[in-house]
């Protein structure tokens, strides 16, 4: 018994509701309460910031594909970003949200928003100590959101 929307979607009659509960032995842990803009503003950071926890939960991952198997580990990697965030908004929260809300605005595309990521670089690296880097980035060349005139160049091999 679904509704018919006037446009021809289907949808059930009311939401779902998980109905098993939870593992005892796994840990309660907030949401990120983060939407895309935030999370990939933020992004590079967590992957510095959490990066144990991201590895641990990558090699849990590796040992057994069983979703619940690895509940406790994607639980600490949740929490140090939701660690992260916060720290970003108390120390960081002007040049944080003028940076996500830019994202948000121009399909969330980094290159469009090199300014505001520059003053957000600046105050990360000032206020917490981190830096943005690429993973893969080619040794001895300046990371992409640092190049002041970017210009397409193929890389040579």
């Amino acid at each position: 018994m679904s509704q018919v929307h006037q446009q021809g979607g289907v949808y059930p009659p009311k939401e779902y509701v998980e109905s098993a509960p939870m593992p005892a032995n796994i840990p309660h842990v907030d949401e990120v309460g983060a939407t895309s803009g935030p999370l990939k503003s933020a992004s590079f950071f967590i992957g510095a910031y959490c990066k144990e926890y991201n590895e641990d939960f990558m090699l849990c991952k590796n040992e057994n594909r069983d979703p619940a198997h690895c509940l406790k580990e994607g639980r600490k990697v949740t929490r140090c970003a939701i660690d992260l965030i916060t720290k970003m908004r108390e120390n960081c929260a002007q040049q944080f949200d003028a940076h996500w809300e830019c994202l948000e605005k121009r399909n969330q595309e980094f290159y469009l928003c090199r300014k505001q990521e520059r003053k957000l670089n600046s105050c990360m690296f000032e206020k917490l100590g981190l830096t943005k880097t690429i993973p893969g980035s080619p040794a001895g060349q300046p990371q992409i959101h640092e190049v002041q005139n970017p210009i397409y160049k193929p890389i040579q091999k």
